[in-house]
Formats: structure tokens, C-alpha cells, sequence
């Protein structure tokens, strides 16, 4: 996949740089970070979109990733959660975009709705002066609407896998202009659940396109999947020891049985209201069974899985984001890239299935720099997989201490 290559190709050789955030990053060599905004060479227009949306400085993915984005490299980045991902992938979107064309250019796929519509939504913030047109086509939401939208012209689709390809076979999604695909989260895009629909959606991409992964974990096999869709990408990497969030408290609680775990959070529920929790179940029959314990013991949370329809999904977001609910209990669709800024709190009430979704959930606390907590409810026999996370991620997880409200 020929993305035009700017900066010469660099291939094997490595550099280490050590940056403000004590992030280590392995980075191609011949990209080195820009520390401004100023310096990227942006449009004046989207200067004002950033720096009116609140961003005063690059954070350390942005100061790596976006020169080498916006000259049309083929990049790999990996960043923690909370680090700036999603800005960059709008920051540089808006970039590339040429507005008075009416035609789709640039294609984000998320794995989920919410952060899809996320995605959607920062691009449209920070490209507030420059016009930009963009449409979140994704499941749950009005096919007709998605029609409607495209019909008019929009210059960035950010969606889901499923209804871009169905908006694509439809021909409303016309393809012939785009020149970048972003992957978010692409160790989940890539996984065995959207690996064909993928396939299915590039097949219909001009061959001239451009190529970026964005994840804060990419495992081997899918760095290895990449050589067939990736022209000498850019890699920067975060190494794995330096994924455990700083400034994320960790702990564990140990509970001798399951119905153990219902007690301790109800002992907990005080100090979850004082900012936000989210709390984490590994199944949507379990988020449903807590939701409904805790609201017969006269506790106020909000549930959301990935069955409830979209427009329940929608409302439940945005009182969690307006802080009209303060507790959130959910499955594995929240872990990943949501941004709700009052989150200091999250507590694995199961532990997570595998040792990535742990990185993922206990990044929704203390986003981009801010101070967390993350609390594991750990029965006897799970004592063994929390050892692990923590050996793979070179952490250390204390026993829960009293004055754990102090921390939040």
C-alpha cells in the first residue's frame, strides 16, 4: 500500500528517546518529536480549532505521530490510554482534508458506537473554523439518516466496521476519494470479531491509500498482519513496561467467595460518588444482575452493554458524561477509548479476561495525566491471573488500603 513516501525509508534501525512524560518510546529512526502545535505546519484555521478546544501542547504520541500522518506515511502508533489518541487521529484527519471538495477523503474504523461517535465528535470541535464535514455511520442509528448525511457530502467518515460496509455496498459511501484509513484501536479491529468485515471495507479502497494503526496494545500477530497492508510504516511504540498508567493507583481487594464482592462494594459505594467509578463486569448478564441488586439496595447506578439498543446507550452516556448519574456499571465495550473526564475511579468487580483489557479499563481513570484509582475484586482462584497482569505489565497491585477515599 504505497503511501507517498516523504521521509526516507528507515527500515531496522531503531532510536530510543526518553520524553517530559517518561514514556519510552522505540521510534523509527528520522522522526523526532515536534514539541508545538506551531511547528507541525498546520492550517491556521485549525490552530484556532485546537487551541479554542482547550490543547495547549502536543502530548508525547502527538509530538511523534502527526508530522509523519499529514505527510502521508503509513504509521503504527501506540500510546497509553488517556494519552491524546483520539485528538491526534482528529488533529490529523482535519489536516489531510481537502474542504471544498464535498467527497469522503479520510475513513476511521472503531470498534465500537461510542467511540466511533466519539471520534466523530472531536473532529468536529477542533475543525469548527475550517468547515470540516464529518458522519459517525454506525449500528443502532437510522440507516436512512446515514443515506441522507453521505447523499450531501461529508469529507470524514468515522464508523463502525458493519455499517460502513453496508453504506460502501450500498454505493452511498463513495470510495474514490479517500486517501487515508485510520484503524482505532486496531488490535481489537484486527482480532477475529472484524477481521473479514475489515477486508471487506479496504477491498473497496483506492490502491494509493494510506494506512495508520492507533492503539494503546498491539500484539505481535497483529504488528505481523500489517506487512500486508502497510507500506514501510512508521512505528512508534511505547514499550510495554512503561504501559502501566502513571499516576493509576492500583489495588485489590481479596474476597473468599463471588457473592463476597456485592458486600465490599456496597461498603465501597460512598467513596465511588465522591468523583465517578465505572465498575467492570466480564458478561452483560452479570452487568444486568449487579445493576439490579444494587438498585434493590437502594443504590443509584447506571448499567449499559452492548445489547441495549443504541438510543438507551446514547442517553446513558450522556448523563455519565454530565455527571447526572456518578456510577457506571459495564462490560468490556466501555474499555475502550472513552473519555469522561471525572472518572478517577474503576473498579474490576470480575477481572478481565486477558491481560490487555486490563490496560484498557484501568485507563478510563485518570485520563491524559490526571491521578486514578483502579480496585480488583480478586477471589482465591483469581489470584494467580492478577499476579500475572502484574508481572506483564512490571506493576505493583497493594492490598486495598483504608483511606482509599483520600486517594480519589
Amino acid at each position: 500500500m504505497a503511501g507517498t513516501s516523504v521521509v526516507p525509508a528507515n527500515r531496522g534501525r531503531r532510536n530510543t528517546m526518553v520524553d517530559d512524560e517518561k514514556l519510552v518510546f522505540e521510534t523509527s529512526k528520522g522522526v523526532e518529536p515536534i514539541m508545538t502545535f506551531d511547528q507541525m505546519g498546520i492550517k491556521d484555521d485549525l490552530l484556532r480549532g485546537i487551541y479554542q478546544h482547550g490543547f495547549e501542547k502536543p502530548s508525547a504520541i502527538q509530538q511523534r505521530a502527526v508530522r509523519p500522518i499529514i505527510e502521508g506515511r503509513d504509521v503504527i502508533a501506540q500510546a497509553q490510554s488517556g494519552t491524546g489518541k483520539t485528538s491526534m487521529i482528529a488533529l490529523t484527519v482535519c489536516q489531510i482534508v481537502d474542504t471544498s471538495s464535498r467527497e469522503v477523503q479520510a475513513l476511521i474504523l472503531s470498534p465500537t458506537r461510542e467511540l466511533a461517535a466519539q471520534t466523530e465528535k472531536q473532529i468536529l470541535a477542533i475543525g469548527d473554523f475550517i468547515s470540516i464535514q464529518a458522519h459517525a455511520c454506525i449500528g443502532g442509528k437510522s440507516v436512512g439518516e446515514d443515506i441522507r448525511k453521505l447523499e450531501n457530502g461529508v469529507h470524514v467518515v468515522s464508523g463502525t466496521p458493519g455499517r460502513v460496509c453496508d453504506m460502501i455496498k450500498r454505493r452511498t459511501l463513495r470510495t474514490r476519494a479517500i486517501k487515508l484509513l485510520i484503524l482505532d484501536e486496531s488490535d481489537e479491529m484486527l482480532s477475529r470479531g472484524f477481521k473479514d468485515q475489515i477486508y471487506d471495507v479496504y477491498r473497496y479502497l483506492p490502491p494509493e491509500l494510506q494506512v495508520c494503526l492507533v492503539s494503546a496494545t498491539l500484539p505481535n500477530e497483529i504488528l505481523e498482519m500489517t506487512s500486508k497492508f502497510m507500506t514501510d510504516p512508521v512505528r512508534i511504540l511505547v514499550k510495554r513496561d512503561e504501559l502501566t498508567l502513571e499516576g493509576i493507583k492500583q489495588f485489590f481487594v481479596a474476597v473468599e467467595r463471588e457473592n463476597w464482592k456485592f458486600d465490599t462494594l456496597c461498603d465501597l459505594y460512598d467513596t465511588l460518588t465522591i468523583t465517578q467509578a465505572v465498575i467492570f463486569c466480564n458478561t452483560k448478564r452479570k452487568v444486568d444482575w449487579l445493576t439490579e441488586k444494587m438498585r434493590e439496595n437502594n443504590f443509584t447506578v447506571s448499567a449499559m452493554h452492548g445489547d441495549m439498543p443504541q438510543k438507551e446507550r446514547d442517553a446513558i452516556m450522556e448523563e455519565f458524561r454530565s455527571g447526572v448519574t456518578r456510577v457506571l456499571i459495564t462490560t468490556d465495550v466501555w474499555a475502550r477509548g472513552l473519555d469522561v473526564q471525572q472518572v478517577s475511579l474503576v473498579i474490576n468487580y470480575d477481572l478481565p479476561n486477558n491481560r490487555e483489557l486490563y490496560i484498557h479499563r484501568i485507563g478510563r481513570s485518570g485520563r491524559f495525566g490526571r491521578k486514578g484509582v483502579a480496585i480488583n475484586f480478586v477471589k482465591t482462584d483469581d489470584i494467580k491471573i492478577l499476579r500475572d497482569i502484574e508481572q506483564y505489565y512490571s506493576t505493583q497491585i497493594d492490598e486495598m488500603p483504608m483511606n482509599v477515599a483520600d486517594l480519589i
